[in-house]
């Protein structure tokens, strides 16, 4: 049996605005996220990201509001992120209609946290985000992947990309699956917004690690990116925001396209 790829707009806000930007930096503003929310639901779109990108950076908790005006709004599953730490800012979360949580920052500065929630909510429920960025430093003590740049490894980062933390993504991923994730999201950071394709070789190193779902997202720009990463990246979703946001290549556009290219996906 083939299992089929999945399609997800992502809609990154911040104090209640739908932004986008370039590397996580220089956003602009986007949209209104319930009415961007219900044009995806409608337009077909396999599920949902919604990320308070502030949130952690911020030390805040997630606007709830938001994310229940979402909720109601649309009938595809719905993952949701930013500044969650702890097991009641998940419920809060999943309260306000979410059907998936999804962490980074706190998790990698308390692992056991996966654990504590996927115990509590159920594997399925733990999205860990990982935003990543190329080291071109290869080092003994990383899992170095070989690249059209030469020898890289991976670097995790936390708080909105705002800090370099030192440590292995890929070898991250590992563990943190070990440690109750459900699936991951994967960002590339040196993609981010630049339209210029996914970063396959992420993607694909952290795929061929994991036993759960991986999520691409960074640097869609094109419906043959989409083809890439859950080809030859071996992804299991790809997620984007720019091209769907502003209209370049909507939902069922992208879809099509994979359907003519041989990929199994969702209708």
């Amino acid at each position: 049996m083939t299992l089929t790829k999945r399609i997800i707009p992502c809609l990154d806000v911040n104090h209640g605005k739908v932004v986008k930007g370039i590397n996580f930096l220089q956003l602009k503003h986007a949209g209104d996220p319930v009415e961007l929310a219900k044009r995806y639901s409608d337009e077909g779109a396999d599920e949902l990201v919604f990320l308070d990108i502030t949130a952690s950076h911020e030390k805040r908790d997630i606007m709830r509001q938001y994310v229940e005006g979402v909720a109601k709004a649309i009938n595809i599953p719905f993952t949701v992120g930013g500044g969650i730490r702890n097991v009641i800012d998940a419920r809060n979360v999943l309260c306000s209609g979410a059907d998936k949580v999804s962490i980074n920052t706190a998790a990698v500065e308390n692992p056991n946290l996966i654990t504590e929630l996927s115990n509590v909510f159920g594997q399925q429920c733990i999205v860990v985000a990982i935003d990543a960025k190329r080291n071109l430093n290869p080092t003994t003590d990383k899992i170095n992947v070989q690249t059209t740049e030469g020898s890289v490894w991976f670097e995790v980062t936390t708080y909105g990309g705002r800090t370099n933390t030192g440590i292995d993504a890929v070898a991250w991923a590992m563990q943190a699956e070990k440690l109750g994730a459900g699936e991951f999201l994967v960002t590339s950071m040196d993609k981010d917004g630049t339209e210029s394709g996914f970063d396959i070789e992420l993607t694909r190193a952290i795929s061929e690690q994991v036993h759960v779902p991986v999520i691409a997202s960074g640097g869609a720009g094109l419906p043959q990116h989409f083809v890439d990463v859950l080809t030859v990246g071996k992804a299991d979703a790809a997620l984007a925001a720019s091209v769907f946001h502003y209209n370049k290549y909507p939902v069922q556009n992208v879809k099509k396209y994979l359907l003519e290219a041989g990929v199994a996906i969702r209708q």
